[in-house]
């Protein structure tokens, strides 16, 4: 995480209390296999996985908020432990009100990871909007900070930490893995 972010992102990060992620092309690489049988898979990097559950452990709810419906998605979160997905979501601002309003949050208080124009509208929403480093140029335009990953790779588990580390928690997450 080289990159530099100004002072005025970490101040956003510093109030985030949900983080919602978009799916194909942020927690993926975008690709989607389908074989014969027509059955459909997709690749998920275990890192960002973790990043996720220790942020979940911190107190940062996760939503998985997505224009595609896919079975994938359901396992992928019942396995990082991710209680609430929307899929099939076409207005990704409408539903948006609905998740904050739900938990008595406002807008400020969420950060979105999306990597296409269709996110643009809720990336110009939330309190945090990052991209992955392989979104469409008009996302990466749309947000406070661009992952030096791409999605699939890695760029999950990068705001995660960067969450973590605005909000002070960073040390102690460390600390639990350190070993004297």
């Amino acid at each position: 995480m080289g990159r530099p972010m100004e002072a005025e992102a970490i101040e956003r990060l510093k109030g985030i209390r949900l983080l919602i992620l978009d799916v194909d092309g942020v927690m993926t690489d975008g690709r989607i296999i389908v074989d014969d049988n027509g059955c459909e898979s997709k690749h998920f990097n275990v890192r960002d996985g973790h990043g996720l559950k220790v942020l979940m452990r911190y107190d940062i709810d996760v939503v998985l908020l997505t224009g595609r419906t896919s079975s994938v998605v359901v396992h992928r979160a019942d396995d990082l432990g991710i209680k609430e997905v929307h899929q099939g979501i076409w207005n990704k601002v409408e539903a948006f009100e609905g998740i904050i309003a739900r938990r008595g949050l406002r807008p400020e208080q969420a950060a979105y990871v999306g990597d296409d124009i269709v996110d643009i509208p809720l990336l110009k929403r939330v309190g945090f909007a990052a991209s992955v480093a392989d979104g469409c140029e008009e996302a990466r335009r749309s947000v406070h900070y661009v992952a030096e990953k791409g999605g699939g790779r890695g760029a999950v588990r990068e705001i995660c930490e960067l969450i973590l580390k605005a909000q002070g928690k960073w040390p102690d997450v460390a600390a639990r893995y350190e070993f004297a």
